[in-house]
């Protein structure tokens, strides 16, 4: 392409975008005191629905990491969130301590999601109804379903220090849909 024919599309470009913001000025210059009314009654009901949600959701422990004491929990927990995120974990293995250390990190940062971790010597019967079989594991449970597992090794990926598996973690939970955006992570130094 020419340089004329790209300045040429260009120009066209800015001038449909343009059409567009003066439509939406005039839409706007068009508004009478009752449509804005009613523009600010609908962002008030709006604010006080998130507010609710938000009270509803602390209500239920999110924003925190709940350690759950058996298995009835277990299925309290999932009735009373959308999404929530289990650390199966064993009190004398060591890299649950690091597990620990991410959630701790992502509960507060992603209030949305219930974080809760659960002692497997507790649940026999939950960890072998999940076929839970190596220790730490992370479980996804979205709408009361459960969605996948994070097994994690040793050394996960070559990540063996804790920001390492923050990062890792919650990279993974965003591509499980458990949490929204990354925000722990991104850009900072914990």
């Amino acid at each position: 392409m020419t340089d004329q024919l790209i300045a040429q599309k260009l120009l066209a470009a800015a001038q449909v975008v343009e059409k567009q913001i003066d439509a939406e000025i005039e839409r706007l210059d068009q508004l009478d005191d009752d449509d804005l009314e009613v523009i600010r009654q609908r962002r008030i009901a709006e604010m006080k629905a998130a507010t609710r949600k938000r009270q509803d959701q602390e209500a239920a422990g999110h924003g925190k990491v709940t350690e759950l004491g058996d298995e009835r929990d277990f299925f309290e927990a999932g009735k009373k969130s959308d999404k929530l995120v289990v650390h199966f974990y064993d009190p004398t293995n060591r890299r649950c301590q690091h597990v620990d250390y991410c959630f701790e990190k992502l509960a507060p940062a992603h209030f949305g999601t219930k974080f809760v971790k659960i002692n497997t010597e507790k649940v026999p019967f939950l960890v072998k109804r999940l076929n839970v079989r190596f220790i730490p594991s992370i479980c996804v449970i979205l709408d009361n379903k459960i969605k996948n597992y994070l097994r994690i090794g040793n050394d996960v990926d070559g990540k063996t220090d804790e920001q390492a598996l923050l990062a890792h973690v919650e990279k993974w939970l965003l591509n499980e849909t458990a949490i929204e955006k990354l925000t722990v992570t991104r850009g900072s130094k914990h």
